[in-house]
């Protein structure tokens, strides 16, 4: 969800405007997605870079977490969205983690979307993650090595239990894949758009989810 700050540079406002615009436009993803009936709605809202950011902003950001952690949860409980975060919580306030656990109890039972919110997530640092977990296991005798495969990988991921993701869009121009889900999208299609994210709207999704649906996956088979 790339552009928030350069947005709002464009017309001449605070960043932070920009962040709550850009909030605004993640409501429209979430509304769409549940409209074009996508299970599965994976965001990059903080990347683990994101804290060399100025305090200043990190702490706006923080604080639209929160607003948006207890103003919108109730909507989302309504409309059958489970949410679930994933990322580095140690790094994130305590009172920050008490609204995401809360967020993701109450909306556990919920089937119609799942939301996945990465933040202070890095992919490269999730690998690592895992193969500790990995290593671990395998010392306590739950992984035999000459049984690991990609599948028994993936199930000490973050994204455990998750389908890989099909599409990965990116606005705001940015072309690359910035540490967001290596593993996982190594066989998503991409659409990249030049639009900034706070004039992301169901619109655009549909027209990505459209592209997608013209497009030939092969994973790497002759067609």
């Amino acid at each position: 969800m790339d552009g928030n700050g350069r947005w709002a540079r464009a017309r001449g406002l605070p960043r932070t405007v920009g962040h709550n615009y850009g909030a605004e436009a993640v409501r429209q993803a979430v509304k769409g997605a549940a409209q074009c009936g996508v299970d599965y709605l994976t965001l990059f809202g903080f990347s683990s870079e994101n804290w060399k950011r100025p305090a200043a902003e990190i702490d706006d950001l923080m604080g639209l977490l929160k607003l948006y952690l207890n103003r919108e949860i109730d909507e989302l409980h309504q409309n059958g969205v489970r949410l679930k975060v994933i990322g580095d919580r140690e790094r994130l306030g305590a009172d920050v983690v008490r609204l995401i656990e809360a967020a993701e109890g109450r909306t556990a039972g919920n089937s119609r979307l799942v939301l996945t919110v990465a933040l202070s997530y890095g992919a490269r640092a999730e690998i690592v993650l895992a193969a500790r977990r990995l290593l671990q296991a395998a010392e306590r005798g739950e992984v035999s090595p000459g049984e690991l495969d990609e599948t028994a990988f993936e199930s000490f991921l973050l994204t455990a239990g998750m389908p890989d993701p099909d599409l990965l869009i990116r606005t705001s121009g940015e072309k690359r894949i910035s540490n967001f889900l290596l593993w996982q999208c190594a066989y998503a299609e991409f659409v990249f758009l030049d639009k900034h994210w706070p004039d992301f709207g169901i619109d655009d999704l549909q027209a990505a989810i459209a592209e997608y649906q013209g497009r030939s996956r092969r994973y790497g088979a002759a067609q």
